[in-house]
């Protein structure tokens, strides 16, 4: 499964400073936000042995280091109440002053592309109510950074980026999600916001956790093992790359006709189809053609025809007698249905050879969709050919693995480069958007993710700061499958695995052809509501919509139970659907389910004594079970995670 990638080529080596100059890192410069009320860590780079004296102009006093053997040097800040504009002086064989200080709340924000998404949007992927939304980001007190995309094999000690006020020009370019928690923040405490964005569209989750506690888990050992010898033969490995991208270069620019066409020889195999190629025991990234002969009936002749393949992981060319009839090559299309249209001059009467060559980049690769879903038909007409079953392969191109700057999906390459450098900065709490691209991995990201947010916390010193999270929304990961529904569970399970965690819910507000939903300014608000009520203590503040607490079973019937239910239960006058309950065999039957209350009676003709309950447990199940507040439940299964 592939999301929004920018890559970047960089070679990944510490920093280390030891000039006489002194330095401090990108974020610690004029128009940042300190953490308020605290002791907030100051550091930097010196002349090896010498002392370096901190002070903020709202005291006056100041704190003392000494540079050690490498030049670093770190001191401990006392910050006031929110405020400012101040300044802050280091002085050591010279001297910086830090002009236009805020001090506030810094909450880092972090995930993959549904966080790195700007307010502006991207090209086919808008921002709802963009334009008016950037015209009214006038919040000169909420201050932007955002760290720019490093991959990196071991902790890096900086990073590139600079501090901005919100503006309408800075606010476009900035994180939607970020930005629409920060403005909801700023609104009710009315203090300073600092907004440290650190994300990378398409990213999973073990790339931005660090080694030490991956290690702990297992799983990632033979990965981050990789990466520890990318660090000794960097420049090895970045030749080797690079010889191997121009062959791939070339592999995706071949359309061979040979292939495309009639012709056959013994090392073509069969594979039926639909089907993910690793679910058949082709274990590999790269190109792949499949091919099929069709009789086109007279009737056919001179006519359009249609050709619908499904979803294609990736990307693909597909072909008539070896001529093109379209293509998808933009990125991000594994999930998107192929529907071509074939022009009447390719089409003759009796044999003809359908062709689709299927580059994957990475990840499941193949025609994966349902049966019903690869078809011929002529245009206008109501015969259909069904493709779905035996079809020849031929595998044209193996990709060479990928293991350099260039591919962020590394275990811990993200947080060496982009979480690492920033501590141990004084922050309130982080809010964190990604999940999408562990989807096939809910019982493993069950363990992850609770050890990430662990991670970082040890990490900041902070072991219990708050950590608050969107549960992906619903989508059609091409096809109405359980794996994103369990991702979701994972999630909501976080909950009660790790204390000051929170979860807005998007079951309501995604858009199941979109996995980039218009909708952030509610994401970021949801988010708002947890840090509110939790951290800031305003319980006037309803901060979730229902969560599963339980079920029991009397007679065929099963009573769910919830937390968060505030003003009860309703559905707004709709159906409430996607509710099942689990047979004694562990098969899962459609149920019907009715409110009463703070309670949802759950029950089905087909089950006599149910096991089980679970509710929008499908990829692309939109919600319809509701508090009285509006907030949405979450998806859940009573089963355990598999």
């Amino acid at each position: 499964m592939k999301f929004f990638f920018v890559f970047t080529l960089i070679a990944a080596v510490p920093v280390l400073n030891v000039s006489a100059q002194l330095k401090l890192p990108a974020f610690f410069s004029d128009s940042m936000v300190l953490q308020q009320d605290t002791n907030a860590p100051v550091w930097g780079w010196a002349k090896a042995g010498e002392k370096v004296e901190v002070s903020g102009s709202w005291s006056g006093k100041n704190v003392q280091a000494i540079a050690d053997n490498t030049g670093k040097w770190m001191v401990k800040l006392p910050t006031p109440k929110a405020g400012g504009p101040y300044d802050v002086t280091i002085k050591a064989n010279e001297t910086t002053i830090l002009h236009g200080v805020l001090i506030g709340e810094v909450w880092i924000c972090s995930g993959q592309s549904n966080m790195e998404m700007p307010v502006q949007g991207w090209a086919g992927a808008p921002i709802h109510n963009a334009a008016t939304e950037i015209a009214g980001a006038n919040y000169p007190s909420i201050r932007f950074f955002t760290v720019e995309k490093n991959i990196a094999f071991t902790p890096q000690q900086d990073v590139k980026g600079a501090w901005s006020s919100c503006s309408p020009a800075s606010a476009a370019t900035f994180s939607a999600t970020a930005y629409f928690f920060g403005r909801a923040l700023y609104n009710h405490l009315h203090v300073p916001i600092g907004l440290i964005h650190t994300s990378w569209g398409g990213t999973i989750a073990e790339a931005w956790t660090s080694e030490a506690s991956l290690r702990t888990m297992g799983d990632f050992n033979k990965g981050l093992d990789a990466v520890g010898q990318m660090a000794t033969n960097l420049k090895e490995i970045l030749f080797k790359d690079s010889v191997n991208a121009i062959a791939w270069k070339k592999a995706l620019a071949e359309n061979n006709n040979a292939y495309a066409g009639d012709a056959t020889d013994t090392s073509w195999h069969t594979m039926q189809l639909p089907a993910l190629w690793e679910s058949k025991g082709l274990d590999i990234d790269g190109i792949v053609w499949f091919k099929r002969a069709i009789d086109i009936p007279a009737a056919w002749q001179g006519k359009t025809l249609n050709v619908d393949l499904g979803p294609v992981d990736d990307n693909d060319v597909t072909f008539l007698n070896g001529s093109v009839v379209d293509s998808t090559m933009q990125d991000g299309s594994w999930a998107k249905d192929r529907n071509y249209s074939i022009p009447a001059n390719l089409v003759k009467t009796g044999r003809n050879v359908l062709a689709v060559k299927v580059i994957d980049n990475a990840g499941n690769g193949g025609i994966y969709g349902r049966p019903e879903q690869l078809r011929l038909y002529a245009e206008g007409g109501h015969d259909t050919i069904n493709l779905s079953g035996d079809w020849l392969y031929k595998v044209a191109a193996v990709k060479p693995p990928v293991a350099t700057g260039s591919n962020p999906n590394q275990p811990s390459v993200l947080y060496n480069g982009m979480i690492a450098p920033l501590v141990p900065f004084a922050i309130k709490g982080a809010v964190w958007y990604q999940g999408e691209s562990n989807v096939g991995r809910a019982k493993q990201y069950s363990k992850l993710f609770p050890l990430m947010i662990s991670d970082w916390r040890r990490l900041f010193n902070a072991p219990d700061f708050p950590f608050y999270f969107v549960q992906i929304a619903p989508y059609k990961y091409g096809g109405d499958s359980t794996q994103a529904a369990a991702l979701r569970d994972a999630q909501r399970r976080t909950l009660s695995t790790l204390p000051n965690t929170g979860m807005a819910v998007t079951m309501d507000i995604g858009q199941t052809d979109n996995i980039h939903p218009e909708d952030k300014q509610d994401v970021g608000k949801r988010l708002s509501l947890w840090a509110l009520n939790k951290t800031y203590g305003d319980k006037s503040i309803v901060y979730s919509g229902p969560l599963y607490k339980g079920f029991e079973v009397k007679g065929n019937k099963v009573i769910v139970s919830f937390t968060n239910a505030d003003g009860g239960l309703t559905s707004n006058n709709k159906p409430l659907k996607d509710f099942e309950l689990q047979d004694t065999d562990g098969s899962w039957k459609p149920a019907t389910a009715a409110i009463e209350g703070d309670k949802v009676i759950v029950s089905s003709d087909a089950v006599a004594k149910p096991t089980g309950v679970r509710y929008a447990y499908y990829s692309y199940a939109q919600g319809t079970l509701f508090n009285g507040k509006g907030l949405p439940a979450s998806s859940f299964t009573s089963e355990d995670l598999k």
